[in-house]
This record gives structure tokens, sequence and C-alpha cells, in this order.
């Protein structure tokens, strides 16, 4: 019998990815996000093995193990191996009472299609191993030490936005997200004859990372300017489009087109709250479309395959809104469209999208789900 057949877990977590209905690019700048855990997840399997100090992590969509030493710590040149020792140095920063154990991991959840995979695998094995070995931590630090893995191990200086969501979500509702205070409201998501459609355009993020990390230096770079007229702005959460139209002579065209994107994004979220709350879907979709036009534009972390699409359901009465979702250059748009059409059109936009790109593309429903759920064997 090999490892895996073999393997009678202590403890099974199942981590899920995120949607986010709208608020891209503005949880590094400390602003506001709509994200929601969806039906899509990654199942991990904890055991502890009796070693005070060997692991080892076994991933079945890949076929590859990572064994390590809770003694020696230290990053890989394998980037998913990376994920999981980003979270082993934090909770090691946090804890002596963790030993052996092994655990195999499990995922239908697409890699590099915008669906946050990357925060549902760290704070799986985070909440897991904390469950294991009874650490203590709330579901906050959970997501606090899980970013900071990315941060200093991945190098990806990404906002809190993933791994809230992946930890937080309640089936049936989106959270409005303060990325600065970190207070959340959940607000029911009630779609009616509507449905979240996700089309993945299967093109990779190959340049996402590094130009991440560019665009949040681009925002920095902006606020700095703004702060010398406006020192108590900390993000430009806190900047309004008359304080940065003051500087707009003396700053680079392409800082202030940043700048302005955070701006009015913020403002959209907001404004998509409201929307929800007063079930305006209309107006929702119709802020869609304001956010991807910003990104494409102003923020230029789209592609054409992903302005494709969108600018494909523009015509659409059954669509009322679309946009690219995540961090750009590639992953998926999300779509409001009506439940009847769904098949039809996932067929006619996979059609064409394979005539113009000769790429074959990918289609899920996307539901709210519950964030991270826990479950110990009996």
């Amino acid at each position: 019998m090999t490892f895996i057949d073999e393997f009678l877990p202590d403890l099974t977590v199942e981590s899920p990815g995120r949607i986010n209905l709208i608020g891209e690019h503005t949880d590094y700048n400390l602003g506001f996000v709509m994200p929601t855990a969806i039906d899509k997840k990654i199942i991990l399997k904890f055991r502890k093995n009796g070693s005070p100090t060997e692991c080892k992590v076994h991933s079945l969509n890949n076929n590859e193990t990572l064994l390590f030493s809770l003694t020696n710590i230290a990053k890989s040149p394998l980037n998913w191996e990376n994920y999981i020792l980003g979270v082993m140095h934090e909770l090691l920063n946090r804890t002596t009472k963790i030993a052996g154990f092994d655990c195999i991991i499990q995922s239908n959840l697409p890699i590099g299609s915008g669906l946050s995979s990357s925060a549902a695998l760290e704070c799986g094995l985070a909440s897991g191993l904390n469950a294991l070995f009874d650490l203590g931590l709330s579901k906050e630090d959970i997501v606090v030490l899980s970013r900071a893995a990315e941060h200093n191990y991945v190098g990806t200086k990404c906002g809190i936005m993933d791994q809230y969501a992946s930890v937080m979500s309640k089936p049936g509702f989106v959270i409005m997200l303060d990325c600065r205070s970190l207070e959340s409201k959940y607000i029911p998501l009630n779609l009616h004859d509507y449905k979240l459609l996700l089309l993945n355009t299967n093109i990779s993020h190959s340049l996402a990372d590094s130009e991440y990390n560019t665009r949040l230096n681009e925002c920095l770079e902006g606020l700095k300017m703004i702060q010398q007229k406006h020192p108590n702005s900390a993000s430009l959460r806190d900047v309004t489009k008359p304080m940065l139209d003051e500087i707009k002579q003396k700053i680079d065209p392409v800082i202030y087109n940043r700048c302005e994107y955070i701006i009015e994004e913020n403002d959209r979220v907001i404004a998509a709250s409201n929307a929800l709350k007063n079930d305006d879907l209309v107006l929702f979709g119709k802020l869609m479309y304001g956010s991807h036009d910003g990104l494409q534009h102003k923020y230029q972390v789209s592609c054409p395959e992903l302005d494709f699409l969108v600018d494909y359901s523009r015509d659409k009465e059954f669509i009322l809104g679309s946009r690219m979702m995540g961090g750009g250059f590639g992953g998926c748009t999300i779509n409001l469209i009506h439940k009847d059409v769904v098949e039809a059109y996932t067929k006619e936009m996979s059609q064409a999208y394979r005539k113009k790109f000769n790429i074959d593309l990918d289609a899920y429903l996307a539901m709210p789900d519950s964030g991270t759920i826990i479950k110990k064997q009996k």
C-alpha cells in the first residue's frame, strides 16, 4: 500500500476559492472590496505522524511530495511549495506546539484563474494545523499570517481580501470589506433569475506577479505626491478626485491614471453595495462594466482575451454586467447572466473565443459558499 492508499486523516479541511464581485486592486490600497467564497475548493487531509519534526505534504493534482523538517524551513525554487513553507514559517514564529504531520492536498480550483487558489492553500494549511495541534489561533490570526506568508515567501505584496474571503465567508452573502480596518458587513446576494458565470480565458498569469507589485509601487508613488499637500492621507482610500487633480500637472500621466482608477473603484464598490441592498441588479451590472473599463484603460491589467469576453457581452440584454476578475493578464471574467441562457451563451461564447484565439474556454457557475470548514474524524 502506498502512503496515499493507507492515509487515514485526523481531520479534513475544505478551503474555498473566492470571487470578487467588484473592487479590484483596491485591497492593497486599503480600500473596499466585495468578495465571497465559492463552491470550488481545496481539500486538505491532515494527520499527526509521530515524528517530532519531520513533515510530508503531497499534492494529488501535481503528484508531487514536499518533505521538510520543522527545524529547517527555507524557501524553495518551486512556487507551490513556498505557499506551504511560508505558512510554516509564520506559524513557527508564533508557536512551538507543532510537531510532525502528513498532509494530502486535492483541488478543484483552477490554478491561475483568478479564484485565489493560493489563498485557499495558505488558509487551509493554517486552519488545519491550528485544529490539529490546538494552537488557539483566531480566524483573524489565520487571515493575517496567511497573507504574511505570501508577502514573505512568495513575494507577492497582496492585500488581505483573498485570505479574508476564504476564511470568513457565509453561504448566500457577499462581504463588504474595509481592507484597512477589516470591518466587514455581510450583504445578502439576491440574484433572483440571474447567475454568476465565470469564463476562464485559460491564459496564464505569467505577467501578473511582477506587474502586481509594479502597480502597488505606482500607487505608492502617486500617494507620496498627494501627501505633500495632504499629509493626513494614509492611503489612496483617503484621496478624492479633486485632491488628485491638484497635482495633475506635476504627475506622470500613467501614475495619475492608476490613482484615478483606485479612487473611482472604491466609489463603485460603495455604490454596488447600495445597489445590492436596493435590489438594483441593473445598476450593479453597469458598475461591473465600469470596473472593467477602468482596469482595461486606466490600470492596464487586462489583456485581449479578457477584453474580448467582456466586449462580446455588452449588447446582450440577458447579461447585466461583466468584468475581468483577479490580478489580471488572464484568469476569468465574471458575468451577471440570466439563468435561462447560461448554457446557450456559454456554447456561443466558447465557439467565438476558440475562433478568435484558438483556445478552449472553460465555464463555471460560481455559487457563494461557506468559508473554511474543518471536519474532525470520529
